[in-house]
């Protein structure tokens, strides 16, 4: 009897360490029935054959956008949105006008082809622009077509590529103010000619860093964070909803180009991989997958009852799907915020404290310093103002707090229910990919907002608060989404008030499960006593590129708000296409404290901090299996990862784990940053 009652007491221990490895169920499969009662009016009802379109009412435009927005047969081909020009410095004919455009696309081809064609040095590129900047500065609207004409003539890029790229409702606008504004013969000049073309300028360097008066107070000599109460809440954290509404069940969903899931009558009747209803590995995510991953929330994070729910949700932005820019309207970003933020308030209790991602725009990727002349610096407000009301409406700010948001780039200083700081940062301020970024590039911090993070981190650390901060653009990893600059400068804020007063940072953008470490004397020296502060990299609920649908819970402490266990939970996107007499299945995929602590040598009662993450790196140098661990749960286990498996791949993938600016991403070894093979190089 012995010999049958020890085994099965055994098995018991078992699996009560693998139940409490979990905080909830190890799967939830989602019901086939689409939860209708989640909007109020549908254009079109969901049916296994097709997307639903609901009626979204806009609650602060007070408004319902119409069907032809988002019918996957009707996309708008044409932004009609308002476009902004630089003040012209004289008022010109149009006959003077066009002439005055002949000569300089004359001259700029002379430029350009006086000896090797559009390949030249990087001179050639500035002596083109000063010739762009005179045309911006005297006939602005004429230079998104003759953009668009140089680009064509040049071979620089398709036809449809020059358009999309320089047609004034898309990025030709922007990128005239841009030649009107910026020092175009100095620093500015060379960003905007590598941004061009890595063959026309190199990269510059980090600029040095004056931090003499950076800080309203020194460093306090021994300062220290605030001890663990012992009391442990649930925080969610999702990224990257993408959704994409204009989604078309059986359309092609292995696409060559751009963004798969759509319609046309030729990829939905010769479709060789039909777009599954709940979505597909180069798509965004469809109604039924996004409704499908906040259905699965309660079961598996175990925060199913009012004792149980989310302390707080944070949502590390993007919002809007990965349109081309002549489809993206104000219209369409309007309408995704509000469609998300209801879906969130349905099936989220508790506050969630958001930002604004670089696609939850119109063009997208772009906001303006404040400090533009003219209308040029509130050409976005219309967005902040409306996220700002979104939030105010469900509930998760108050009216301050939105006025604050509304005139702050969307973002936010607020105190919540259990004594902590949230700060939220918009960081397309430090994107590569917002033009008006290349406006005055020798100040790190065009738009204010570090300035801003400086006075609301002094309020926290004179108050004794404890902070997190939250945004989307990463900060550094491989270095190659953010600028140099505005990150260092940040990365100098996160030394200055870590780790007594920032207790973590949040992220995402990349899609990917990933993690960042900040250093003590910008990283100058990185051990375990210098290891400040964790920065998370969330991962996406969209499975574009090559990567499985997921999110994260994390185990927060109320008193030192340290977190004490990270829970991911992902759904298989490659299952989607067998799917049959159920929805897909969301379930537990891995603890962060199991994946890594015993490897790290970390204690059980010890928070996931900087330090133990600096632990699981020193770990991966000798234990490479840790790294191929870490590279799996990057892609959320997606079966299109690829192995990281070579000693390059782990050395790298070490470096970006400690980057946490750009000018420290760039000195790693490139190509390893992504798990989203065979893609490299997206613009998120």
């Amino acid at each position: 009897m012995a010999r049958i009652i020890l085994p099965f007491l055994a098995l018991l221990a078992v699996l009560d360490v693998t139940q409490a490895q979990r905080p909830g169920a190890a799967s939830f499969v989602v019901p086939t029935a689409f939860p209708t009662s989640v909007f109020s009016s549908y254009y079109v009802k969901a049916a296994p054959t097709n997307e639903p379109q609901p009626a979204i009412h806009d609650p602060v435009l007070n408004i319902t956008y119409p069907l032809n927005l988002t019918n996957p047969e009707t996309i708008p081909l044409a932004d009609l949105d308002p476009v902004y020009y630089p003040p012209a410095i004289a008022n010109f004919s149009e006959v003077t006008s066009e002439a005055l455009v002949k000569l300089a696309l004359a001259e700029i081809n002379s430029i350009i082809y006086e000896s090797g064609g559009l390949s030249g040095n990087c001179s050639k590129c500035i002596a083109a622009l000063s010739v762009g900047k005179m045309l911006a500065q005297t006939v602005p609207s004429y230079v998104p077509a003759a953009m668009v004409s140089l680009c064509q003539s040049t071979g620089f890029a398709s036809n449809s590529s020059c358009q999309t790229s320089y047609g004034a409702g898309n990025f030709g606008a922007i990128w005239t103010q841009v030649l009107a504004l910026a020092d175009v013969t100095g620093l500015d000049g060379r960003y905007i000619c590598n941004t061009l073309s890595t063959t026309f300028c190199s990269v510059p360097t980090t600029s040095p860093l004056n931090v003499t008066s950076l800080f309203p107070k020194p460093k306090p000599k021994n300062a220290t964070a605030p001890k663990a109460s012992g009391n442990l809440v649930k925080v969610l954290h999702l990224s990257d909803f993408h959704l994409d509404a204009r989604y078309s069940v059986a359309s092609e969903a292995n696409c060559s180009s751009g963004l798969c899931c759509r319609y046309s009558a030729a990829s939905t009747s010769q479709a060789v991989f039909p777009a599954p209803l709940y979505g597909a590995y180069k798509c965004d995510t469809p109604y039924f997958l996004g409704l499908s991953a906040l259905q699965s929330i309660a079961s598996l994070t175990g925060t199913g009852d009012t004792c149980s729910s989310p302390a707080w949700t944070i949502y590390t932005g993007d919002l809007v799907s990965h349109d081309p820019e002549n489809e993206m309207s104000q219209a369409y970003v309007e309408y995704t915020e509000t469609s998300i933020y209801s879906m969130f308030k349905s099936y989220i209790k508790g506050p969630v404290f958001a930002v604004l991602g670089n696609h939850d725009s119109s063009p997208e990727n772009i906001d303006a310093p404040h400090k533009l002349p003219g209308p040029l610096g509130q050409q976005f407000s219309w967005n902040y103002e409306h996220l700002s009301g979104l939030w105010l409406n469900n509930g998760w700010i108050d009216v301050a707090t939105a006025k604050e948001a509304a005139t702050h780039y969307g973002g936010y200083s607020v105190k919540n229910h259990l004594g902590l700081r949230i700060i939220t940062v918009n960081t397309d301020f430090w994107y590569r990919s917002n033009y008006l970024n290349y406006i005055n590039m020798t100040n790190p911090d065009v738009s204010g907002m570090l300035a801003w993070l400086i006075n609301e981190l002094q309020g926290a650390e004179d108050a004794g608060e404890r902070v997190w901060i939250i945004g989307h653009v990463l900060s550094g990893w491989s270095g190659t989404n953010p600028l140099v600059d505005p990150t260092n400068l940040f990365y100098q804020i996160v030394d200055r008030y870590s780790p007594h007063v920032i207790a973590n940072t949040f992220w995402g953008h990349t899609h990917e499960d990933q993690v960042m470490i900040y250093y003590s004397n910008n990283g100058t020296v990185m051990n375990s006593s210098t290891a400040q502060t964790p920065g998370w990299i969330g991962p996406s609920v969209t499975p574009l590129t090559n990567l499985n649908s997921g999110f994260r819970m994390y185990e927060v402490d109320t008193g030192s708000f340290d977190i004490y266990e990270a829970y991911t939970f992902y759904s298989d996107v490659n299952a989607y296409s067998t799917l049959n007499a159920t929805g897909p299945t969301y379930q537990f995929e891995y603890s962060t404290r199991d994946a890594y602590g015993a490897a790290a040598g970390w204690p059980t009662t010890a928070p996931l901090n900087a330090t133990f993450w600096h632990g699981v790196t020193e770990a991966m140098v000798t234990n490479r299996s840790l790294v191929t661990t870490f590279n799996t749960y990057q892609g959320k286990s997606s079966i299109k990862s690829p192995n990281c498996t070579s000693d390059a791949c782990a050395e790298a993938k070490i470096c970006y784990m400690r980057a946490g600016s750009a000018s420290l991403g760039k000195n790693c070894s490139q190509g390893f940053d992504s798990v989203q093979s065979p893609y490299t190089g997206k613009n998120f």
